[in-house]
């Protein structure tokens, strides 16, 4: 059955920008949106040219090459935004501003438009207008510091802070905008930063914090690789496996599948002092094994033992094609993460 895109009929202009940004339009897009991507004419880029088939960020966007700077190409872009939806732009503050694209002006010729603003760092503060990219905003909200082992942070990839923190709130901004919007019949600005984001994640360890159930040291605490059955383990392949096996009765699993029972007391799941040799004798049980093997004996139990894959491994994954998360076609590719019936 084809359902309609809940999206579909909706206008998205999305001013040039990287990462996040783009990531929200094309989310907005999966959802049946038309996006119309405001180019510069000359774009720097990262300084790394990918061809368009290989830009998924923009997929199935139109395109228009503007001139902002310019009368004529501030003229062009007004008269976009008649009969647009939602405004997209991830500038540093006061940009847009000077543009003569404030959102106050913006609102009075466009009242049901929805303007949703991305900054790096935020619209006050030092480092406002500084530049900035995911690590960066990783470390000064608190993330960094806690990702790595004990000797250093560990650089991860910028689904976090980009597309986490930043690209997700901005999305659940402008998605509740227009949902207001249905009622209200007028638009309005979701701003928000991607330091804002990612803070926004934290939370839970917080709470951890001040309950005194989380200390500052990286790899000691609950989740950041102290435990013994959470953590990354390195097989006979030299590949490796996930260990995940929070609850005790997953341990107990955990335990029979690599047929440690006898030799590590369940009982003794959340003692500290047992971790550090229970470490070594789960590193030393996953070394005899491939990871593969691992991964298959683990398939008739809830140890909460997965294989690490690479992105190309997870695209052919049997339970990744079962659900239907990748594409093939013309190369391997992420699907829809949302189905609508």
């Amino acid at each position: 059955m084809n359902v309609t895109p809940p999206l579909s009929g909706l206008k998205v202009v999305e001013l040039h920008a990287i990462g996040p940004v783009p990531y929200a339009g094309q989310t907005l897009r999966s959802l049946g949106a038309d996006v119309l991507r405001i180019s510069p004419p000359a774009d720097p880029g990262l300084g790394v040219h990918v061809a368009p088939e290989y830009d998924l960020l923009n997929a199935g966007k139109r395109t228009r090459s503007l001139d902002l700077k310019q009368p004529e190409g501030l003229a062009a872009l007004q008269r976009e935004l008649d009969d647009a939806d939602v405004l997209l732009e991830g500038f540093r503050p006061g940009v847009l501003e000077r543009l003569g694209l404030a959102p106050a002006r913006l609102l009075e010729t466009h009242p049901r438009l929805v303007i949703g603003r991305l900054s790096g760092w935020g619209s006050a503060g030092e480092l406002a207008e500084r530049a900035g990219h995911d690590i960066n905003y990783l470390a000064i909200s608190g993330v960094l510091h806690a990702i790595g082992t004990r000797e250093a942070p560990v650089v991860p990839l910028n689904v976090v802070a980009d597309f986490g923190g930043g690209a997700m709130h901005l999305l659940l901004g402008v998605l509740a905008r227009l949902l207001q919007r249905s009622v209200t019949r007028r638009g309005g600005v979701a701003e928000t930063s991607i330091l804002a984001g990612t803070v926004g994640l934290t939370p839970m360890f917080y709470g951890l914090i001040a309950g005194g159930a989380w200390n500052l040291q990286r790899a000691d605490n609950l989740l950041d690789g102290a435990m013994p059955f959470y953590r990354v383990y390195r097989c006979a392949d030299e590949r490796f496996v996930a260990v995940g096996a929070l609850e005790p009765k997953f341990y107990a699993q955990l335990l029979e599948v690599t047929g440690l029972a006898g030799e590590i007391d369940a009982a003794d799941q959340y003692r500290p002092a047992s971790w550090p040799a229970a470490t070594e004798r789960f590193a030393a049980r996953f070394a005899e094994r491939t990871r593969d093997e691992w991964a298959g004996a683990a398939l008739a139990c809830d140890a909460c033992l997965t294989p690490v894959l690479d992105f190309l491994e997870a695209a052919h994954h049997p339970h990744n094609l079962a659900n239907g998360l990748f594409r093939d076609q013309p190369y391997p590719q992420p699907g829809d993460p949302i189905a609508f019936s």
